[in-house]
């Protein structure tokens, strides 16, 4: 298979996953206020609201739980952080707005796991 066939089905893949995990969110009574923000330093895949807190969702998508949960980078973890910040930043509260920060994976049976507080704010 075409490396570019390759690129297009992951992306599509990922793009499954979120619908899925918003779908998951919603269900708990957590909007999802913006899908795959971006910031200068990256993107945040989904943003949802729980009452006044803000809930920044990882989405890794792979065959098993372990594999998608192994894909997070420390790296990838502090862009994640930077591009919080920047979007705390449009938040009336600012920085002093309540966050949390959640790994939602998604395996090969489209079984959803999602993770709170995966990692915490540093």
């Amino acid at each position: 298979m075409a490396r570019r066939e390759t690129g297009e089905m992951a992306y599509h893949a990922g793009l499954s996953a979120e619908a899925t995990i918003s779908n998951a969110y919603e269900m708990r009574g957590l909007p999802i206020a913006e899908c795959r923000w971006r910031g200068v330093a990256g993107e945040i895949d989904l943003i949802a609201r729980d009452g006044e807190a803000v809930v920044f969702v990882e989405v890794k998508q792979s065959r098993s739980f372990d594999r998608a949960v192994a894909r997070i980078t420390p790296r990838q973890m502090s862009r994640v952080y930077a591009t919080a910040e920047e979007f705390l930043a449009t938040e009336p509260r600012g920085s002093l707005t309540e966050v949390r920060f959640d790994v939602a994976l998604v395996n090969g049976l489209g079984e959803v796991r999602i993770i709170e507080n995966a990692f915490g704010h540093g």
